[in-house]
């Protein structure tokens, strides 16, 4: 399906369309006619009235003096009048992922409709999404906060310009240049902000790390923590709410926007800018990018290299992408996408907690017999054809994958391209995936009953207090306990 958005140039082409073609009906051109005027055929014109295609900047100039208006006119977020505002809201509900569900037809808006019709439409989709959202209709701050916390990022593809800055001058006044980062450089940076690192096996459990700002000491879970990489990462996201002037968060959307903020400066310090784009620029030159090389070349995890990957790709490398984290059961547990990946999501607009088509690679990693090695995979979707590299993992609560993934365009710059690994899906509609076929449902209609399993986190309250989730008095008492020893 064709987005209303063109993400590259933010411009909405529904709405362009439609001022392109209201200002060419008030100067009474055909499509032929204008198109002849500004030396493109009119079939190339109907796609753009229709927000199929966008158009250079150049045609655009050309378009607005023929029609006798300015280039603003014609780019203006407005619809031109209001059948075109009605047209406009209908092709987004019909674009819903609610109204996609129910496996409709969408309904084709003619020159013959009137707007009446167009009206009771949307009226009824304006009924479906009340209902919808009726039905979740309970506490939602967390995942409200969330879901706005990941389209601004989006909006700034996944990239901070001023915590990348930052992160690279702590790093050059503690020596930093080459390499992976040690534990030992971790502790100089530290040092440079008047505290000492301070490894202890009493931490409160709410906890990852607790500053001292008395005496100067930061506290973290023992050394001997498997693999190490946590252990820098945590002192890096400590020492990060001070250079960054963090205050207590005022509601939980501070709080995710603070949390945000200090993971990426741990990234930007593990993997910095520089040597990061740089490797990644000759890996693209090379067409051998691979997450795996470069994890191996900054000493971090799987997760931290394909993440990071999506704060630098898009700015630096114009690499539109994706990357998910998913658990054994196909729930999303931590995903960005600027590639236009279609996921599932609720109406609200959040996606994490959704399970994802089984036909992704995502997904489809979890059934090979060897999971040492990535697995790659090409998906035709919807939205156009993706290709993808997932690594799988297990933790104490089970499997779980990490995938990075990008339009089948640019998978000639990735390692593992040549694949034959192809898969399909249709999601969200939901005889891709989610309905059983038609034989075995006859077969079991109403001879089967399934018991369904709750998600715990559907009735887990918003934290309380001054630090979500953190118990102040349990802090405190640590506090006093280690000050006085």
């Amino acid at each position: 399906m064709t987005p209303l958005t063109d993400t590259r140039s933010g411009l909405e082409l529904k709405t362009l369309g439609h001022r392109i073609r209201h200002y060419r009906l008030a100067t009474g051109f055909t499509l032929d006619e204008l198109g002849a005027k500004v030396g493109v055929a009119g079939s190339q014109l109907s796609l753009i009235e229709n927000g199929k295609r966008e158009p250079k900047l150049s045609l655009l100039q050309a378009i607005a003096e023929a029609a006798e208006t300015s280039v603003s006119d014609l780019i203006s977020g407005e619809p031109p009048n209001r059948r075109a505002a009605l047209e406009i809201e209908l092709e987004r509900a019909q674009s819903s992922t609610v109204f996609r569900r129910l496996g409709v037809p969408a309904v084709k808006v003619t020159k013959s409709m009137s707007d009446d019709t167009i009206e009771s439409v949307l009226g009824l989709h304006r009924e479906l999404q009340r209902r919808e959202a009726e039905a979740i209709a309970t506490p939602e701050e967390a995942r409200r906060a969330n879901t706005e916390l990941r389209l601004r990022m989006r909006a700034k593809h996944n990239y901070l310009p001023d915590i990348e800055k930052l992160a690279e001058k702590q790093l050059a006044a503690a020596g930093h240049s080459t390499g992976a980062l040690t534990h030992r450089t971790v502790s100089i940076m530290a040092e440079q902000l008047g505290f000492r690192l301070i490894y202890v096996n009493d931490l409160p459990e709410s906890t990852r790390s607790i500053t001292d700002l008395e005496n100067g000491r930061i506290y973290l879970p023992p050394a001997s923590i498997p693999g190490g990489h946590g252990l820098r990462s945590m002192a890096l996201q400590a020492m990060a709410h001070r250079l960054l002037g963090h205050r207590p968060p005022t509601d939980y959307a501070d709080f995710l926007q603070q949390r945000l903020e200090i993971n990426y400066y741990a990234a930007c310090c593990l993997i910095p800018e520089t040597k990061a784009v740089a490797f990644l620029t000759e890996a693209k030159k090379d067409r051998n990018l691979a997450v795996e090389d470069f994890r191996d070349a900054f000493g971090v995890t799987h997760e931290s290299a394909a993440m990071r990957m999506t704060n630098l790709m898009t700015t630096h490398l114009d690499m539109r992408m994706h990357f998910m984290r998913i658990g054994s059961a196909g729930q999303i547990e931590r995903v960005y996408e600027n590639d236009d990946l279609p996921l599932p999501e609720d109406v609200t607009g959040s996606v994490e907690g959704q399970i994802v088509c089984k036909n992704f690679s995502a997904r489809d990693a979890f059934e090979r017999h060897n999971r040492t090695t990535e697995h790659y995979q090409y998906t035709d979707t919807p939205a156009g054809t993706y290709w993808c590299s997932t690594q799988t993992g297990t933790r104490d609560d089970g499997a779980f994958s990490i995938t990075v993934g990008v339009p089948f365009d640019d998978a000639r710059f990735w390692r593992g391209r040549e694949t034959q690994n192809r898969r399909v899906s249709t999601c969200p509609d939901e005889s891709c995936c989610r309905r059983a076929p038609g034989e075995l449902s006859d077969r079991w209609r109403g001879k089967a009953w399934p018991s369904a399993r709750v998600h715990a986190h559907i009735f887990t309250p918003l934290p309380r207090g001054t630090f979500p989730g953190v118990d102040d008095s349990t802090v405190f008492e640590f506090l006093d306990h280690h000050a006085r020893s």
